[in-house]
């Protein structure tokens, strides 16, 4: 069920390396939600390091954006020594102020639209281990755990057979 009624049409496109600094706050805004303590101080360079994924020429940075402003964002690519037919979703938010829009639902079917563009078979992802939310999210979309987590694992890997997700 939405909580929220969108105000606009919904567009996915191709990040800008511009936005970094505003992906890079949606980031912190949405990652924030699984850790109750408060975002951990990792250190990263966070807009510099959205602006080289986006400038990175084998992979793909896919934007949400309604009435202007940026709701979600999703970064993939076949992750170095991966399979080839394999995708690795590295980063997929969305602004906690447009949960249960579809927004997520929709900028997900854009990501396996490309994935099935580019020959993928299969997909993979880790979740942060305590984020309920997104774990249902992803099983709500076709993931199904790759592993059980082993002790003191702050992530689980999920797994999508791309070309078996429906499209309709």
């Amino acid at each position: 069920m939405r909580t929220h009624r969108p105000t606009g049409p919904l567009l996915i496109r191709t990040a800008l390396p511009s936005e970094a600094p505003a992906i890079s706050e949606l980031h912190a805004r949405a990652r924030a939600t699984y850790y109750p303590a408060g975002l951990p101080q990792d250190g990263f360079d966070w807009p510099d390091l959205w602006r080289g994924a986006i400038e990175r020429p084998d992979a793909h940075v896919l934007c949400a954006v309604r009435d202007t402003r940026l709701v979600g964002i999703a970064s993939f690519r076949t992750a170095e020594a991966a399979p080839t037919d394999t995708v690795t979703l590295f980063q997929f938010h969305v602004d906690p102020a447009h949960w249960r829009t579809g927004v997520g639902t929709d900028l997900h079917e854009a990501c396996v639209e490309q994935w099935r563009a580019d020959g993928k078979r299969t997909a993979d992802l880790d979740v942060h281990i305590d984020n309920e939310r997104a774990r249902a999210f992803y099983a709500r979309q076709g993931w199904a755990m790759d592993r059980e987590p082993v002790a003191d694992e702050h992530h689980v890997t999920l797994r999508l057979a791309v070309q078996a997700v429906s499209g309709e």
